[in-house]
């Protein structure tokens, strides 16, 4: 009698263990559990279940939301970045040398001909911000071609071209000359003076510039070797602004 009260208080049977019902019971919790987790994920994403969206997701929208927003000022930012300056400045630097026919790439520009050999070419570096540069400390940027030989041979057409990122302009010279002549003191020359340039042609982000005028502010070294090595500032501006040299007087 005392054995089945003490069956009883403790919720076993005759001839159970009481730790073989613990088990059990405590698998049938679990299993009661995650059904009630189950269905309460179920309700929770069908529309109309009335339960709340949960702080993992309103996070998310209100993430959503604010990317929209900030997505429309960065895209016009980029643009504003990839315009060039007005005027901009570049720097040709180098030694030039002759370019082979055939091997000059093609720039999209129909007033020169990079490949008839006449061209040479030399460095450009930037001095203030253009597009793709990313160190405005003197980088290398691009390339400039010339009519070399017709520039010296006082040609009536002298052409050029500056292979840039962002784009390309053609122009010609219009006016200028070295009227400074300073030896270098090892067999060579410093030859200074200023050149006028009117862009006639150009692509991509500089398709402004057509019209523009370049003024450059040249010291061509010619070297004992009969080699030419360039340093020269070329500021290029759009049709509708006044050279920066420009004087009422």
């Amino acid at each position: 009698m005392k054995r089945s009260i003490v069956y009883a208080v403790a919720g076993v049977s005759p001839g159970e263990s009481q730790n073989g019902i613990s088990e059990q019971t405590k698998g049938t919790n679990e299993r009661t559990r995650s059904m009630i987790t189950n269905h309460a994920l179920i309700n929770q994403s069908n529309p109309g279940s009335g339960q709340e969206p949960t702080n993992k997701q309103r996070r998310a929208l209100i993430g959503g939301a604010m990317a929209a927003l900030l997505s429309s000022p960065r895209r016009a930012m980029a643009q504003r970045k990839s315009v060039p300056n007005d005027p901009f400045v570049l720097l040709l630097k180098g030694v030039y040398q002759p370019v082979v026919p055939g091997t000059a790439p093609d720039l999209g520009l129909s007033v020169v001909n990079l490949n008839d050999g006449s061209y040479s070419a030399t460095q450009i570096h930037a001095v203030t911000r253009i597009p793709g540069s990313n160190n405005e400390d003197n980088a290398v940027v691009g390339h400039f071609y010339v009519q070399f030989n017709a520039a010296f041979s006082g040609a009536s057409v002298v052409l050029c071209a500056y292979q840039i990122p962002g784009g390309a302009i053609a122009m010609q010279f219009t006016g200028g000359a070295f009227t400074t002549q300073i030896p270098d003191e090892q067999g060579g020359t410093y030859l200074e003076g200023t050149f006028e340039l009117t862009i006639l042609e150009a692509t991509g982000v500089y398709r402004s510039f057509e019209g523009g005028h370049n003024h450059m502010v040249d010291r061509l070294h010619q070297l004992a070797d009969g080699n030419f090595d360039e340093n020269c500032f070329c500021i290029i501006s759009l049709p509708s602004s006044l050279p920066l040299w420009w004087s009422s007087n």
